[in-house]
C-alpha cells in the first residue's frame, strides 16, 4: 500500500483516548496497532523502508513504546539496536541530556557505548509530540560521534509543534500519519 493508504489503514486503527492523562488532551494510543498483526507488520515494514532509505548503521529507540517499534525494526534490517531511557534504568556507565516538558523537565540517557563515531543513526518512537525527548536523544547520540540520519515514528502531532522543531535542528522527519487536535 502507499503512503497515503497506509497512513488511512493505521488511523483508523489508533485509539484515542479524550481527556487522557488530564482534561483537554487526546491521548492517541497505540497500543491497538500493536495488537493488531497486520498494522505492525504494516508498521516495521515503512520503518524499515526508512531505515534502510536513510542506509542506517544502528537503530535507537525511546522509552517505552518506542523500545517494541525499534526493536523489531531493528530485526528486520539486521542493525544494531540502542535503547534511550529514562535516567536510573540503564547499568552501564551512561551519558544523559535534560528536556523540557510540558510541566517541568526530565531526564534521558543512553550507554556511553551505545554507538561509534561515525554511525549512522535513526531513532525510533511511538509518536512525535513536542520533540524534546527526541531533540535530546539526538542530541545524545550526537555527542558521541554518531549521525543522526533522521527520527521515523508511527504518529505525528504536527500542532504540538515537535516535527518543525526537529526539522528546524536539521534532522529528517518521517511519520506515517499524523492528527489533528480535532481529529
Amino acid at each position: 500500500m502507499n503512503s497515503t493508504e497506509l497512513a488511512v489503514f493505521l488511523k483508523s486503527r489508533v485509539r484515542t483516548v479524550r481527556d487522557w492523562p488530564k482534561p483537554k488532551v487526546n491521548f492517541r494510543d497505540v497500543t491497538t496497532l500493536l495488537g493488531d498483526p497486520e498494522a505492525f507488520r504494516a508498521i516495521v515494514d515503512a520503518l524499515a523502508k526508512e531505515a534502510q532509505r536513510v542506509r542506517a548503521t544502528r537503530i535507537a529507540a525511546v522509552d517505552a513504546r518506542g523500545f517494541i517499534l525499534g526493536g523489531a525494526v531493528a530485526y528486520a534490517t539486521h542493525t544494531p539496536f540502542a535503547l534511550v531511557r529514562k535516567k536510573g534504568k540503564l547499568p552501564y556507565k551512561t551519558v544523559s541530556a535534560d528536556y523540557a516538558l510540558e510541566y517541568g523537565s526530565a531526564t534521558i540517557e543512553i550507554h556511553a557505548d551505545a554507538c561509534r563515531a561515525g554511525d549512522r543513526i535513526l531513532i525510533v518512537d511511538d509518536l512525535i509530540a513536542t520533540g524534546g525527548t527526541l531533540l535530546a536523544a539526538a542530541g545524545l547520540f550526537r555527542s558521541l560521534g554518531g549521525i543522526v540520519e533522521g527520527v521515523t515514528a508511527v504518529i505525528d502531532l504536527p500542532e504540538l509543534g515537535g516535527s518543525a522543531k526537529l526539522r528546524a535542528a536539521g534532522y529528517s522527519v518521517h511519520t506515517l500519519c499524523e492528527f489533528s487536535e480535532n481529529e
